[in-house]
């Protein structure tokens, strides 16, 4: 299990913290006798189409009439996904078996017929716990523990199914009692992390008041209901005689899954394949996968610079990458919707498409094939890592996976082509050297060169790599990835997340554009991230976006318009405005289990002017995850705002000694440590937020300012021509310079830059003056 963060954004506003969850369940569903139904609701078509009407009966009302498609499922991942800890469900071994991790041992044990552990319970108090649920089937098993409060919390000893073994989720850093993922804390609780995906029919029921769950669910797994929705209506109709049934669509399921295009069919799938932010439950009513949630984008350490997988994102954001995804490939084409196995094995699954002739060869592969001579790949230990016939599977080149919770390896669905030699210029992994780990990426480069010739395409993981290390020259390719319609919609969203590090007309420009795109997914990421003007065009922009017919793009524009004064926006408008804000709040209300979302409720009431509400959430958000560190920071700028320096100074000295690559609050720090005249301590916060932040004009200024103030006049003037580089025009810096060789007595220095000064801003004064001082001092005829 592994938390759902939310989409993340740089410090400027720290705006962009949104939505994180997933949903949960606990309480079976009582469905009424089907005469009952009949009776009460009638046989019309009319009614029988009415999804509002709709409930959820149950994988077992489908056997009957779809034996084949039900004795699939039977005994699949899906129908395995959770389930009563009992003789036949529970595979761990629980005769009195001790497991060892470090200095803590645990013993797994049965009584009275049931489960469970002897470990480390909440606070590090060894204890004993019973298990109730199991959760998964292979290659893991995980186990739940029910709690106060309606929470189940996952175990982290895990059954490893093939090895038949206990094992640690974290063995080479389990988590102490104080970290939000530590088993009995939030970021291993089933309600609010695992169970949306695991049973059908979840209503998480989460109580932000009493901070309490009242998780149900209908079906314990993943049945027939949880892609098909609720199935009464259309059990109703197929009870009927066949003369009797009305000509009703879609024979009265609630979702169409028959006739439906291949990104309807993907965004079937992707609530549970996808690493995102919920919005509320899933009520298998939407028309677009952002009426439901919020994908992960492909932000830093989540993906690779060229969104190959990384953490556990599973497979929607990778799929969105592919050629794949842009000529209609759909999950249905490998994987059998009912078993979820792979319709084919090996290569023959690739064979359906691509022709045998051209690529099964070794002429395209360059490998041996299984059952041929030749030596496999071994590790230092001798150990066998892979088999004689690996590297002509297309898999293996086309799919490079990682492994997770410690025994799941799981393919990357980007499907790309091995480019050993971006991995010199991006840093991110390639097929070749998964395999040949002996040797270097600039050997696997000048193979796949000499086999297939020298290709140099472009690629966006080189400008991702660039503005994930703020280097300034990736402004232009930032830019150019965004506008690129040909690029996928996840990648050009990426692209605008990654300009809002590099403020001025130009990235402004292309949030403009992304307010416009075709696609959803851009639009939402130009609303969250756009910085916010309090001007006419940007409020029709954005107001424009609050009649969106995506959920999450309506809702985000709400939110950066709540920063604006609450007058600008006036009668229809205004009503919508409200509206669609509290769309937003309602989300965030969903879950303010995490951390992300009492964080996002804190910015909403800032934005509105409820100082002590937002307050309440940002301490709310670190009380949850104590290492969420965006609501520290604005928690800090709040105390800042109202003179508690001291409580402000301590929060932001915590986030920099926990993130010092966070420049931004490094940057921040120094501006409060000024503030509160401890210059030496601050020009140090500034050094290392300009290291990081080098491109950042306004940066350089305050230090320069910090050190002419602190006599470091070599390196203040190093500093002021640093700022000036990046912005010749900005008025402040050219007076700040002139006034700093001025007062040092160097005149001709002076002189530069207060004629630039003039030059640029002929209408202002002061400018004058300063020359016109200079000048009397030392005619310009005449050396200093």
């Amino acid at each position: 299990m592994t938390p759902s963060p939310a989409p993340s954004k740089p410090h400027e506003s720290l705006r962009s913290w949104k939505i994180t969850g997933i949903l949960a369940t606990l309480v079976i569903v009582l469905t009424l006798p089907l005469y009952v139904v009949m009776e009460r609701r009638g046989m019309s078509g009319e009614n029988l189409a009415d999804n509002d009407a709709a409930t959820f009966m149950g994988s077992a009302s489908c056997r009957d009439c779809h034996k084949l498609q039900h004795d699939r499922w039977k005994d699949s991942h899906h129908d395995q996904a959770m389930d009563v800890a009992t003789e036949a469900t529970v595979l761990g071994d629980f005769i009195d078996v001790e497991f060892a991790q470090g200095d803590m041992v645990s013993r797994f044990y049965r009584q009275a017929g049931r489960f469970f552990v002897h470990t480390q319970g909440p606070d590090g108090v060894m204890g004993d716990f019973e298990i109730t649920h199991t959760f998964g089937v292979t290659p893991l098993q995980q186990y739940l523990v029910p709690f106060p409060g309606g929470r189940l919390q996952c175990l982290p000893l895990a059954w490893d199914v093939r090895a038949k073994r206990w094992y640690h989720l974290y063995p080479d850093s389990p988590p102490t009692p104080d970290d939000w993922i530590y088993w009995t804390n939030a970021g291993q609780n089933w309600n609010g992390m695992c169970a949306e995906c695991h049973s059908t029919n979840l209503k998480k029921n989460y109580d932000p008041e009493t901070e309490t769950y009242d998780t149900t669910w209908s079906d314990i797994d993943v049945g027939c209901e949880a892609c098909h929705g609720p199935g009464s209506q259309h059990v109703a109709w197929a009870q009927l005689p066949d003369m009797a049934r009305p000509d009703t669509p879609n024979y009265a399921l609630a979702v169409q899954t028959a006739g439906m295009s291949a990104r309807q069919q993907i965004e079937l799938c992707a609530p549970c394949h996808s690493r995102r932010s919920s919005l509320g439950d899933n009520t298998h009513d939407f028309d677009h996968f952002l009426n439901y949630a919020i994908p992960q984008l492909l932000t830093e350490g989540m993906y690779f610079a060229d969104g190959q997988i990384l953490e556990e994102v599973y497979v929607y954001g990778s799929f969105m990458q592919s050629k794949m995804y842009n000529r209609d490939i759909r999950c249905s084409d490998c994987h059998d919707v009912h078993s979820t196995r792979r319709i084919k094995e090996g290569n023959a699954l690739c064979l359906q498409c691509h022709r045998a002739d051209v690529y099964d060869t070794p002429a395209h592969h360059f490998h041996k094939k299984q059952g041929e001579k030749g030596d496999p790949i071994k590790g230092t230990d001798g150990t066998v890592l892979f088999e004689v016939g690996t590297g002509a599977a297309c898999e293996q080149c086309h799919m490079p996976g990682r492994t997770y919770m410690g025994v799941d390896y799981r393919p990357d669905h980007s499907f790309r082509v091995p480019r050993p030699d971006l991995s010199q210029a991006d840093g991110a992994p390639n097929a070749c050297n998964r395999c040949h780990q002996d040797k270097t990426r600039q050997w696997s480069s000048e193979y796949t060169t000499l086999w297939y010739g020298k290709k140099s395409k472009p690629h966006f993981g080189t400008v991702f790599a660039a503005g994930r290390a703020n280097d300034p020259e990736a402004l232009v390719g930032l830019i150019r990835v965004t506008g690129d319609r040909l690029l996928p919609a996840i990648v050009r969203a990426t692209a605008l997340s990654l300009l809002a590090n590099y403020p001025g007309p130009a990235s402004l420009q292309a949030f403009e554009q992304g307010l416009s795109d075709e696609e959803a997914l851009v639009r939402m990421t130009a609303a969250r991230f756009i910085p916010v003007a309090d001007n006419a065009p940007h409020r029709r922009l954005l107001a424009a976006l609050l009649y969106d017919n995506v959920k999450a793009v309506r809702i985000e524009a709400a939110q950066a318009l709540s920063a604006l004064p609450q007058d600008r926006l006036r009668g229809a408008a205004r009503l919508k405005f409200d509206q669609v804000l509290e769309d937003y709040r309602q989300a965030l209300l969903y879950s303010a289990d995490f951390a992300a979302s009492q964080h996002n409720l804190g910015n909403l009431y800032r934005n509105r002017g409820q100082v002590e509400e937002a307050v309440k959430h940002y301490r709310k958000a670190v009380q949850i995850d104590a290492q969420f560190y965006p609501a520290k920071v604005n928690l800090a700028m709040l105390y800042n705002q109202s003179g508690q320096n001291r409580q402000a100074e301590t929060l932001l000295r915590e986030v920099v000694a926990a993130h010092p690559e966070q420049f931004e609050l490094q940057y921040s720090l120094g501006l409060l440590l000024a503030e509160e005249k401890k210059y030496r301590e601050a020009a140090d916060a500034l050094k290392a937020a300009v290291t990081g932040l080098p491109q950042r004009g306004r940066i350089h200024y305050n230090l320069a300012l910090l050190q002419a103030y602190l006599a470091q006049d070599a390196a203040a003037e190093a500093s002021f021509l640093s700022a000036l580089a990046l912005e010749p025009g900005n008025r402040d810096y050219l007076y700040a310079t002139v006034d700093f060789y001025l007062k040092r007595g160097r005149l001709a220095d002076a002189r530069i830059y207060a004629e630039q000064l003039v030059t640029r801003y002929s209408a202002w004064a002061t400018g004058h003056d300063l020359l016109t001082v200079i000048n009397r001092s030392a005619p310009a005829d005449k050396t200093d």
